[in-house]
């Protein structure tokens, strides 16, 4: 699985998070799919199906954001440094 994610191209990585994102976005965003769900008086697990929606929505921009860092992590690309650099040390 980690290598086919040190595999692909950046340029799949983004636009697979981007379209992930822009769901989410049209989800919080877009009031008729809302209004869709609020007049409705199922219940999910005890919860109405109005709230439902704004918790997937939540979880599925906070699920984008674990697996966009994992997959950042496993590439290699995050910055996890916590000394300065020298030099910018120096310019102080």
């Amino acid at each position: 699985m980690k290598n086919i994610i040190r595999a692909l191209d950046r340029r799949v990585l983004t636009t697979l998070f981007t379209v992930g994102y822009a769901t989410a976005l049209v989800l919080a965003l877009f009031p008729p799919l809302y209004l869709w769900s609020s007049g409705k008086a199922v219940l999910i697990l005890g919860i109405p199906l109005s709230l439902v929606y704004w918790i997937a929505t939540a979880a599925l921009v906070g699920l984008g954001l674990w697996i966009q860092y994992w997959v950042e992590d496993v590439r290699g690309e995050l910055d996890e440094s916590l000394v300065p650099d020298s030099s910018s040390a120096q310019e102080n």
